[in-house]
């Protein structure tokens, strides 16, 4: 073989190696290149996979919990309970546990009335002590109400006999027995007066009391 045919056959075999060199490198870069687009998407799907569990969790807290009160997830059309029955004294009578009905009263008032609708078997009640109440005040001449402890279900309690109420209470509820139902029937200078001063009811009232417990 000539030396020109040699040189040649090297020049040759070295181009060969270099196209084979330039086909593994271009592999090599397509294998990345598909490599790092499947990190890619497992990148987004975990991403997809925590948002969804986020947005469940969320769900979760958002709806009602098993057990818990109806009120909490009342809809539109249900009808709001009653306050719940106050707790009676022992031995008291069982009509204290239902709303009295209060009617307006007839002709004028002029001096204090207590009238006993239920008579209580308890101590009489003393000057200083805290009473618990419930009661309804209307006003004397239309019976519309305008305070009633009831519309809360919570019964009232206050120091009697010393002047942190208005007088007709004060003078009124004295020597009641606890456990009574009793209709004061109230002239104006022994409730707010006439003028209705502060948004309070003016002129002669009537509530209806029921005496809980006196301490």
């Amino acid at each position: 073989m000539s030396e020109r045919t040699q040189n040649r056959t090297k020049s040759e075999r070295r181009l060969a190696a270099q196209l084979a060199e330039q086909k593994a490198a271009e592999a090599k870069r397509r294998r990345q290149a598909w490599i790092g687009g499947l990190a890619g998407v497992a990148v987004v799907a975990v991403l997809i996979t925590v948002f969804v569990i986020v947005a469940q969790g969320n769900d979760d807290d958002a709806a009602p919990q098993a057990g818990a009160s109806p009120s909490a997830s009342a809809g539109l059309d249900e009808q709001p309970t009653a306050p719940p029955a106050p707790q009676l004294p022992e031995g008291a009578d069982p009509a204290l546990a239902t709303r009295p009905e209060v009617k307006a009263g007839t002709g004028d008032l002029t001096k204090l009335t207590v009238t006993p609708l239920i008579k209580g078997t308890g101590p009489a009640v003393k000057s200083g002590q805290t009473i618990t109440t419930n009661y309804v005040g209307v006003f004397y001449k239309d019976g519309k109400e305008f305070d009633a402890s009831w519309n809360s279900g919570q019964p009232a309690s206050f120091p009697i006999g010393v002047g942190q109420v208005i007088k007709g209470w004060d003078q009124g509820l004295v020597g009641v027995t606890v456990g009574s139902r009793v209709q004061l029937d109230i002239p104006a200078d022994l409730a707010y007066g006439n003028d209705g001063a502060g948004g309070r009811p003016a002129g002669p009232l009537r509530f209806v009391v029921d005496v809980l417990a006196a301490q």
